[in-house]
């Protein structure tokens, strides 16, 4: 396992839970996107560190021990979130503070050798949870 600065979540849907690890540098709005995501339904997978791995062709993520089933809400603390212990994979969201192209060309990245659809968000609007959403659908 290797560890990968980001912030897992996953949502319940017809082909099962579906992960999808945020990314970007601190202070980025991983955490803050991760609650809203939460706040909608989904459930916390790992916050800021993750652990992830290959196996079978298929990418999973975990939380380090110490921080499973905690995420920071800025201002208010570390605090307890409804989570998994485990989820596969199967979006990368790069987190932005910018606008990304409107209609951009379908992006891929690989991560622990598996090649994955990559979305370039900017986190700041309130539709952000609604868009990582859309995309997970459109796989």
């Amino acid at each position: 396992m290797q560890p990968v600065h980001a912030t897992a979540v996953a949502r319940s849907g017809p082909r099962g839970w579906q992960g999808v690890l945020l990314r970007g540098p601190s202070g980025a709005g991983k955490s803050d996107l991760a609650l809203r995501l939460i706040h909608g339904g989904w459930r916390l997978v790992a916050d800021d560190y993750t652990h992830v791995w290959a196996s079978d062709r298929t990418l999973y993520a975990c939380a380090p021990q110490c921080i499973a089933g905690h995420i920071e809400a800025r201002g208010v603390g570390i605090v307890s979130a409804g989570s998994l212990p485990l989820t596969r994979i199967v979006l990368l969201v790069d987190c932005l503070k910018v606008q990304p192209e409107r209609l951009p060309e379908a992006a891929f990245d690989r991560l622990a050798g598996i090649r994955l659809p990559c979305l370039a968000l900017d986190i700041r609007p309130a539709s952000a949870p609604v868009t990582v959403g859309l995309a997970l659908d459109r796989l």
